[in-house]
């Protein structure tokens, strides 16, 4: 596979994971569903981009182009950037953040040097006091099955839409998805993730995973291209 990846928990409590990647030769992989927003850079010589990447409900198929590296930052679920609330990021419909000359980016109207993959989290941090990236702690209490005393359902939901850019109902599927593939992907017997995902059979976990990733059960369990991330 010409795809290179590798993930590290992040060091401040915003931040999910720190990732890189890189592209020897062009590959295809099947990008998984996922919950969380993302900040990511990508260099190929001398054009560097700057992407603000929200959920994604469904999987696809993409491909990484030879000579690209990537590196980013996964954050938290319930963490968005105002300026750009994650519904509206949703399913590749990314914000490109303009780059300017000398290592320098420019987000609300301001410059900003760009990170590198070992100071991305100093970055982040930056973003935060600065309050150009929030945490809603409801998130948590919602995901969780919780409801904050006196809000109602409704507007519980539509607090947790707003901060994570989904519904928690699709939340749980896509959590509930992820989980199986991983699963089948590390081998397990398709029966078993039936089982340990709380599908109903297996024509059920089949639908689930054409939906999340784009791939079969068998297919994943047969070492397809995929990326969770």
């Amino acid at each position: 596979m010409g795809l290179t990846f590798t993930a590290v928990a992040g060091e401040l409590p915003l931040v999910q994971r720190v990732w890189s990647a890189s592209c020897h030769a062009t590959t295809g992989f099947a990008s998984a569903v996922k919950a969380s927003t993302m900040i990511s850079f990508s260099r190929n010589g001398g054009v560097v981009q700057v992407h603000l990447h929200g959920p994604e409900t469904v999987g696809t198929s993409l491909t990484c182009p030879e000579g690209w590296e990537f590196f980013g930052v996964e954050l938290r679920l319930g963490a968005y950037l105002p300026l750009h609330p994650p519904s509206g990021l949703t399913d590749h419909r990314d914000a490109l953040v303009p780059v300017l000359p000398g290592r320098r980016m420019l987000l609300d109207n301001r410059e900003w040097e760009l990170p590198t993959k070992q100071n991305v989290d100093v970055f982040v941090g930056r973003l935060v006091r600065t309050g150009l990236l929030r945490f809603d702690p409801l998130v948590d209490e919602i995901r969780h099955g919780e409801r904050p005393r006196g809000m109602s359902e409704r507007t519980a939901q539509l607090r947790f839409r707003r901060s994570a850019g989904i519904s928690h109902r699709k939340l749980v599927a896509i959590e509930q998805a992820r989980q199986a593939a991983q699963l089948l992907t590390a081998g397990r017997a398709i029966a078993d993730v039936v089982s340990a995902c709380g599908y109903y059979d297996h024509p059920q976990l089949t639908r689930a995973m054409r939906w999340a990733t784009g791939q079969t059960p068998a297919e994943l369990r047969a070492g397809v291209s995929f990326l969770a991330l």
